[in-house]
Order: C-alpha cells, then sequence, then structure tokens
C-alpha cells in the first residue's frame, strides 16, 4: 500500500494521508494486519472511530440530550442538566466522563474517568484496557495515559486491539468486527461505507 492508495481507501484530504500513513503502515506490519480485506477493516473501523483520522481523544462536549442517549441509565436527567453543554455554558467534560466511567473497566479512583477516557485512534477506554494495552504496545500507560495521543501510539494501539480481539478472524465481516470493537453496532452503515471504499482499493 502506498500513501496514494492509504488515502483513497481512508477516504481522507492529502494533509491526513501524509500524517498517518506511516504511523497506520508500521503499526500494521508490527500486529501483522497483512491481507488486503484485512487492512481494508482494518482502516474503515479505524477511520469511524477517530471521526476521519481526526480525533485521538474522546470529547465529552455534549448536550443533556445527548448525554442522555448516549450513556443512559449511568446518568440522571438533573445530572444530564448540570454538566452538558448548552447555550452560553460549555460542558463539563472532566465531571462527565468521571462520572459515566466510574466503577467501569477497572477504574475506581473518582478521577480514573477522565484520566483513562477513550484514547487513539480505536478509543482505548478504561483502566483495565490502558493496562492490556500498556503490556502490548509496551509503554506504561497507567502512568503516562497521553503517551496514546501520539500518532504512533495511537496507530499501535488500534492494531494491537485489533488482533489482540481476534477481528481478523472474521475478514470482511463488518457487523461482526463492529461488535467486537463497539459492543453493539453504533454506526454500522458508516462502517460498511468505509470498509466498501477501502475494499475497493485494497483488495
Amino acid at each position: 500500500m502506498n500513501i496514494q492508495q492509504f488515502q483513497k481507501a481512508a477516504n481522507i484530504s492529502a494533509g491526513l494521508a501524509t500524517r498517518w500513513f506511516q504511523p497506520i503502515t508500521d503499526a500494521m506490519a508490527e500486529f501483522g494486519i497483512t491481507a488486503g480485506t484485512d487492512k481494508a477493516m482494518f482502516i474503515a473501523q479505524v477511520g469511524h472511530e477517530s471521526g476521519g483520522f481526526t480525533a485521538v481523544k474522546e470529547s465529552f462536549n455534549y448536550t443533556p440530550a445527548t448525554l442522555l442517549t448516549t450513556f443512559g441509565s449511568r446518568i440522571t436527567n438533573q445530572q444530564a442538566y448540570a454538566l452538558g453543554r448548552s447555550s452560553g455554558k460549555p460542558a463539563k467534560q472532566e465531571a462527565i466522563a468521571n462520572l459515566v466511567y466510574y466503577n467501569r473497566m477497572g477504574n475506581k479512583a473518582r478521577d480514573d474517568g477522565w484520566k483513562y477516557r477513550g484514547r487513539g485512534l480505536i478509543q482505548i477506554t478504561g483502566l483495565e484496557n490502558y493496562a492490556k494495552c500498556g503490556a502490548g504496545i509496551k509503554a506504561d500507560l497507567l502512568s503516562e495515559p497521553q503517551l496514546l495521543e501520539s500518532d504512533i501510539n495511537a496507530a499501535r494501539s488500534a492494531a494491537w486491539f485489533f488482533t489482540s480481539e481476534s477481528c481478523m478472524l472474521y475478514s470482511g465481516d463488518v457487523e461482526r468486527v463492529t461488535l467486537i470493537i463497539n459492543g453493539g453496532h453504533n454506526g454500522i452503515d458508516d462502517r460498511k461505507r468505509r470498509f466498501n471504499i477501502a475494499q475497493s482499493v485494497l483488495a
């Protein structure tokens, strides 16, 4: 895969392709993502999770209504309106993260939700997953969670997750791989569209 093919497969600008081509190529090589269909799936899923290769950390800039839709029973109506974004009032993002991720995914301390919020191109989230990922990419993510915001580690963490969670056992099956990555089928239409584009270039 050359940089022009990557740009077409990911359906991104030349600038983003220049930024991400080497980290993505190196990460796929390191973790054994070599078949065309698997590369296409990886690029498609990572593209969706990162908003088209534009985000490496989770945003909590939610309105009250979106907070309630996104996090359901983890947040009350009163909390959503106190913390969510409204006209003239920014969202209290750190407080939101600490609330909705408290006592989940290995988080125990009150500030773990914010400290171990989604980072990297595939949004590694929670103390437990940071610990696993850190072992997988040989980085001390518990002490320095922001390491996942660097382009190379953002890509490596995504490739580590993709292979460690056995996504390649379901090569070409967008719905099954989405279930592994997302826990549901959020954004399935966009993921399928991205996969079809990438597959047409790389397969």
